[in-house]
């Protein structure tokens, strides 16, 4: 599996009314799954959005497969599955229809594939669209995506709404598709117990600039949580604060020796809490 990136971002910015998306740099290599996290309004929509094309950047580019976007976008399409919602065209379609009209698309579309991701996940041709669950859209996104051999999957919260149980085999889908298959998974979520069991890197974007990226580990590992007293005591600056009524707490530097280690959502609730301040 070749390590080359299959979407490069580099400085990315998009201007409205009122909000930024700023110099946003980033990059998805095969076989590992990125999460996209920020509080809403924070910029990953627009992102996703000038991934797709549906939204066109005022600076910045982006790459797919080691070729610019602009003037490649059916080569780039072409080995990629999106999923970012809204777009609900098919939606009194069948599955088996939708099908019908995807593969008219691809030319390495794989017919035998398509029906043995359709048994895995448990897909009925019969059913519409709209009669679809949340979760049994993404099993179909990804079956679709996987029958042409997409190479990158894009999604936008595709566990939102979704129970414990499913979406804990939407994860299992997401990450038998990056280590059986390779490919590369690029999905915003709110819900950081999903990135705890799937995640291998992360953007974190707060008010349009990404202010974390890397290896969900090392990220972590930047952090550390103690009781907002504690870090006063010992004079270390709080990166975030937590209002409780057992006590307040700080997000503070690891390098500290203050606290506990802290999680993804320590380190996303305490930073929130310093943007509403």
């Amino acid at each position: 599996m070749s390590d080359s990136p299959l979407l490069e971002v580099r400085h990315l910015t998009k201007h409205y009314p009122g909000f930024s998306l700023d110099d946003v740099t980033f990059s998805i290599t095969p076989g590992r799954i990125t999460g996209f996290i920020g509080r809403n309004g924070a910029g990953k929509s627009t992102t996703l959005k000038c991934l797709e094309g549906a939204v066109h950047p005022d600076a910045g580019d982006i790459e797919y497969f080691g070729r610019p976007f602009a003037g490649n976008e059916n080569f780039a399409k072409a080995q990629i599955g999106f999923e970012l919602g809204g777009a609900d065209f098919y939606r009194t379609r069948r599955v088996a229809t939708i099908a019908d009209v995807t593969r008219r698309f691809y030319d390495n579309w794989e017919e035998d594939a398509f029906s043995r991701y359709c048994r895995l996940f448990a897909l009925d041709g019969r059913k519409r669209l709209m009669d679809l669950s949340q979760g049994m859209r993404v099993k179909l996104t990804v079956a679709l995506a996987l029958s042409h051999h997409a190479r990158l999957l894009i999604l936008d919260e595709p566990t939102s709404g979704l129970d414990p149980a499913s979406r804990e085999e939407v994860l299992d889908i997401l990450m038998d598709a990056a280590q059986r298959e390779g490919a590369g998974v690029l999905f915003s979520t709110h819900i950081t117990s999903d990135l705890d069991k799937c995640a291998d890197d992360i953007l974190y974007l707060r008010e349009g600039k990404l202010v974390g990226s890397g290896p969900v580990a090392a990220f972590k590992a930047r952090y550390a949580v103690a009781s907002l007293a504690e870090a006063r005591a010992a004079d270390v600056p709080a990166i975030g604060i937590r209002r409780a009524t057992g006590g307040d707490s700080a997000l503070v530097p690891a390098a500290s020796g203050l606290g506990r280690a802290a999680t993804l959502e320590d380190i996303m609730t305490h930073t929130l809490k310093e943007d509403a301040a």
